[in-house]
């Protein structure tokens, strides 16, 4: 059975692309825990980060950084942080921008964020993608 990524990468779920390769996607976290929360996933179903293949785990943690220097760009945080997941069998990386160490708590995540917000927000990082010149990696709207 295809995990929700899967599903999500698949276009079989909605999701707010930023990034797209032929390794691995982003996309906003329905769940976010501050405006600008990406999760990095990689297309193979591949549960734990421990059990990807190193080409994988440094082509993720590349992602990782261009996509938080994205962030950096958008919101100016404190810091930008990134995270392993562990609520979904699939292997991913949470970034998102943070200014207090508070922002690191899972179970203040917003389980309902405005539509429009998350849309603008997606537009935001991908135009910053596209000014650094990742263009060929980020999706259309």
């Amino acid at each position: 059975m295809s995990s929700v990524f899967t599903k999500i990468i698949e276009g079989e779920l909605p999701g707010r692309f930023v990034w797209s390769d032929d390794q691995c996607a982003g996309f906003l976290s329905i769940a976010p825990l501050s405006q600008g929360h990406v999760l990095v996933v990689p297309r193979e179903e591949i549960d734990s980060w421990l059990d990807l293949p190193d080409e994988l785990a440094q082509h993720l943690m590349t992602v990782c950084k261009t996509v938080g220097q994205a962030i950096d760009e958008v919101f100016s945080p404190k810091r930008v942080a990134d995270d392993s997941g562990f609520e979904v069998p699939h292997a991913h990386l949470h970034v998102w921008p943070t200014n207090t160490i508070e922002e690191f708590d899972f179970d203040q995540v917003d389980k309902d964020p405005d539509p429009e917000v998350m849309d603008e927000t997606a537009r935001k990082i991908r135009g910053a993608l596209v000014a650094a010149g990742h263009e060929a990696n980020v999706p259309q709207d």
